[in-house]
């Protein structure tokens, strides 16, 4: 039985579709609409008695909620909006595409780590900090599940099973971040465990 680094990034559920927000969410949403509401209608109440005009304060606030809904609803179908000028088009996405933030699991896994490599492509300090780690944690992880051990737990043994040099490089701060073809022979180490 073979686990992939893939497999690990994976929660290993289907999303339902349906995600509930907290109740406190609710409850914000519904407090805000009836105040927008209610600043609009009054806005447009004085504005109307200003040039003499009376109409009964229900058809203002029905249309006013109309108005709200409509531009919500407007809100929720619209393609969102083209990445900013000089902004980095993600890898994979055809181009000329409408659908530019579109999300699924492996785009996610990959922006997890594409996005702190790049940050600390010339820092050391930053790699040592934040991608280090998370190299430790996935070759924990995968002792964990192959062979029962962490770094931690039993260092002997996940030092044999690591071998000398991803040990030594999960263990000491780099001298410099490593170039991507150090990173693939880590990760294929780590595909090895």
């Amino acid at each position: 039985m073979s686990t992939s680094i893939d497999d690990l990034l994976g929660s290993g559920e289907e999303p339902t579709g349906t995600a509930e927000r907290p109740s406190g969410g609710r409850a914000r949403g519904l407090v805000r609409t009836v105040l927008v509401t209610a600043a609009v209608v009054a806005v447009i109440l004085v504005v109307l008695r200003a040039v003499g005009l009376r109409v009964p304060i229900w058809i203002i606030v029905a249309g006013v909620l109309a108005v709200l809904a409509v531009r919500r609803v407007t809100a929720a179908l619209s393609p969102p909006p083209p990445p900013r000028a000089g902004a980095r088009t993600p890898a994979g996405e055809e181009p000329g595409s409408w659908n530019w933030s579109a999300r699924d699991a492996l785009r996610t896994a990959i922006n997890g780590w594409e996005r702190p490599l790049d940050w600390c492509a010339d820092n050391r300090e930053r790699f040592t900090e934040r991608v280090l780690p998370r190299l430790g944690e996935l070759a924990d992880e995968r002792l964990r599940q192959r062979h029962g051990v962490t770094r931690e737990s039993d260092p002997a043994r996940a030092r044999a099973l690591l071998g000398e040099p991803l040990w030594t490089f999960l263990g000491t701060p780099a001298r410099r971040p490593p170039t991507p073809r150090d990173l693939a022979a880590i990760v294929a180490e780590l595909e090895k465990l």
